[in-house]
């Protein structure tokens, strides 16, 4: 089974300037593809702007080389793009472990280096879950228990940092179905609940968005840090912010 891990990481240079750029790491279980994503990206924005790394985002040990080599390169860190995630609900745990788990060492570990407590440059996180992560995708539990998982993370970090001070955004991005690897293959990763394929259909079939605009909307995100802790939730005909209950 293919994994789909991508985590994007970006700084500015070590010793900024007026004139320098933004850089970017990427974190990726493919090479072929994140080789190809950097030499595009050397093409248009110059050479040495950016960082690619294998990274098996389910090995807490590749994660923890990913980041320092990430700092030892670029001085530090900025912006932190959680977007490692499969569908599958034939196995369950490792649904868990990469949609969920992983994203959750990286964000902690990154919160290590990024709060202005330790001398971080603060910055913010996004934590990429799913329309499935405020309401059931009903054909997928386990898909969706992950990423519910990933809203409540989020929104629990805020609590966090918001006690303490950490001086870092942290936001849940949460879009609908994306025409991307992953939902192309969902009727044929339902598991047990394969005999829910023709309403699984029928779900996708009301509309898709392309992934060109969904990388629009994280932008938005990453250039607005006033929406500390909210739930930013993006389908084809919709675009709003979350509303959450006073719970304490």
């Amino acid at each position: 089974m293919e994994k789909f891990h991508h985590v994007w990481l970006l700084a500015h240079p070590a010793k900024p300037s007026k004139t320098s750029k933004n850089w970017v790491a990427l974190l990726d279980v493919n090479e072929t593809a994140g080789k190809s994503l950097k030499a595009t990206l050397d093409k248009h924005y110059g050479q040495h702007r950016t960082l690619f790394l294998y990274c098996d985002v389910e090995s807490e040990e590749q994660i923890k080389d990913s980041l320092q080599k990430t700092v030892e390169t670029f001085g530090g860190v900025d912006i932190l793009c959680n977007n490692a995630g499969i569908l599958n609900e034939g196995e369950w745990e490792k649904t868990c472990s990469i949609n969920l788990v992983s994203g959750g060492c990286q964000s902690n570990l990154r919160l290590q280096h990024m709060n202005k407590l330790t001398g971080g440059w603060e910055g913010v996180i996004i934590n990429t879950a799913s329309m499935a992560g405020l309401g059931p995708f009903p054909s997928c539990p386990v898909y969706t228990a992950s990423k519910y998982g990933v809203v409540g993370f989020t929104r629990a970090m805020v609590a966090l940092g918001c006690l303490h001070c950490y001086g870092i955004c942290v936001i849940a991005f949460c879009p609908g179905l994306v025409q991307t690897e992953l939902a192309s293959k969902i009727c044929k990763r339902l598991g047990q609940f394969s005999h829910l394929v023709e309403e699984t259909q029928k779900l996708m079939d009301k509309g898709m968005m392309k992934a060109s605009e969904v990388a629009e909307c994280l932008l938005e995100l990453v250039t607005n840090e006033t929406n500390n802790g909210e739930a930013f939730m993006v389908k084809f005909n919709l675009k709003k912010y979350v509303t959450f209950p006073e719970l304490y």
